[in-house]
């Protein structure tokens, strides 16, 4: 017994041809059109219902945003090196550091105000999933400062002098 469908006829998905963009947007112009779209009809919307005063710091703010996404769609993103980056990525390394830390001290807090009666062992043992989170952002910080501390570091070239 042959248990195997088989298609008789062609269907018509096979025969579709879709036109292929010319271009593909670069995605820093993809993000400032799509965020454009959402913001100017927003505004509009907003704009007769707010106040006088704060209607024109919206329309500054938006004018502002169109600015700036004009300025952030013109950076090429082949271009920017690898070296460019280690700032921002020890930032965002300091950032999961921080966060997760701050969040362990706010769920400490937390407990103790609220449930002064467990010990340290049961409220790990009740909240232990938060203690597991926040503890993991605090690592997962931690490996990205090791990664940028073992990348090399390109040489400068040395100046003789003579």
């Amino acid at each position: 017994m042959d248990f195997e469908g088989k298609a008789i006829a062609p269907t018509a998905t096979d025969n579709a041809e879709f036109a292929q963009p010319t271009t593909t947007p670069k995605p820093l112009e993809l993000l400032r059109d799509t965020e454009a779209l959402l913001r100017r009809p927003t505004v509009a919307t907003l704009v007769p219902i707010l106040p006088s005063k704060l209607s024109n710091r919206f329309q500054a703010a938006s004018s502002l945003a169109d600015d700036s996404l004009n300025k952030l769609a013109a950076i090429d993103l082949n271009n920017i090196s690898d070296f460019e980056l280690r700032p921002a990525r020890i930032l965002v390394g300091l950032s999961f550091i921080g966060f997760g830390a701050l969040m362990i001290l706010v769920l400490l807090l937390y407990l103790n105000t609220l449930y002064p009666e467990l010990s340290t062992s049961e409220q790990i043992q009740q909240y232990w999933y938060q203690y597991v989170w926040f503890v993991s952002l605090g690592v997962a910080g931690m490996f990205i400062w090791g990664r940028e501390a073992m990348r090399p570091i390109p040489k400068r070239r040395k100046s003789y002098k003579r």
